[in-house]
């Protein structure tokens, strides 16, 4: 990370991993309340009892014995979301519609029943886990607004906002490309975008090695480009972290065309990679949040 920035004041300026663990991770986020973000089912439970913007909840299948009931009761939807409970930086997540002849589909492959059975079998014996016996949550598809589609037309982008003590800090959208087959993850090949956060615009795109003012898969716009709802995504964040006995958290945001921002799901050890995004370090807005 350090290697692209050659001003020493900068370099001075980026929080590293073992800083962030020890003075913000650890320090303000009590461990025995991880589990709250690091599961995705009770994460989601707490969002649905305070009645925060968040995908519908199709079906939680709890045992391998449930799941030939959970794929008769999905059978209803057009389109849906699998996710692992206990799944990270995107593993495991599956994204299904139904084509003209009501097959489930992901991208271009037809997905038969036992394929869907297989997939939810691994997420519960823990392929997606660290080998941890799992649940999976199936869930609304989020309907991508198109805003979005104006940069990128495929995947499910979303927003990243750190939010430390109740201030939101610094944000990036995370945005796939062709690399990522439709993932919006950094480390899958997505995009981090940075945000200007007093004007709601989006500045360059960062892909791992350089910055970029279009796409560059499609030369779409991305420099300057206004983001619609802006106030209501932050107003969003600081309200979702409200709700959590955690104090340092990056709070993950989709932009549903219909019903606006959605919170997506949090994240108690918020990657460094936003620094990159926004070609600025997180200690001073940290330590400047502090001090207010």
């Amino acid at each position: 990370m350090l290697k692209l920035w050659k001003n020493n004041q900068l370099k001075s300026e980026i929080l590293g991993i073992n800083e962030r663990n020890m003075s913000y991770v650890y320090a303000l986020n009590p461990k025995e309340h991880f589990i709250l973000a690091d599961d995705k089912i009770r994460c989601k439970k707490i969002l649905e009892a305070h009645g925060l913007a968040c995908a519908k909840t199709y079906c939680i299948v709890e045992r391998i014995g449930d799941i030939p009931q959970a794929i008769q009761a999905i059978q209803s939807y057009q389109s849906l979301a699998i996710k692992p409970a206990k799944g990270s930086g995107g593993g495991g997540i599956l994204i299904l519609r139904k084509n003209e002849s009501g097959q489930w589909v992901s991208g271009n492959k037809i997905w038969k029943e036992q394929a869907i059975y297989s997939h939810l079998a691994k997420i519960m014996m823990g392929m997606y886990s660290f080998g941890h016996s799992d649940r999976v949550l199936i869930e609304e598809c989020i309907q991508p607004h198109p805003f979005f589609s104006e940069i990128y037309p495929a995947g499910v982008p979303d927003f990243r906002v750190i939010v430390l003590e109740g201030k939101a800090i610094m944000s990036m959208l995370r945005m796939p490309t062709d690399r990522s087959d439709g993932k919006a993850n950094l480390h899958q090949g997505g995009l981090g975008i940075g945000i200007d956060m007093e004007r709601g615009v989006l500045k360059q795109a960062f892909d791992g090695q350089r910055y970029h003012d279009i796409h560059p898969d499609n030369q779409a716009q991305i420099l300057a480009k206004e983001i619609p709802y802006w106030k209501q995504l932050l107003e969003l964040s600081i309200e979702t972290a409200s709700h959590f006995p955690l104090q340092y958290l990056g709070i993950d945001i989709v932009l549903d065309a219909k019903k606006g921002p959605m919170i997506m799901e949090i994240n108690v050890r918020p990657g460094l990679g936003i620094q990159l995004a926004n070609k600025l370090g997180l200690k001073p807005f940290l330590l400047s949040s502090q001090l207010k």
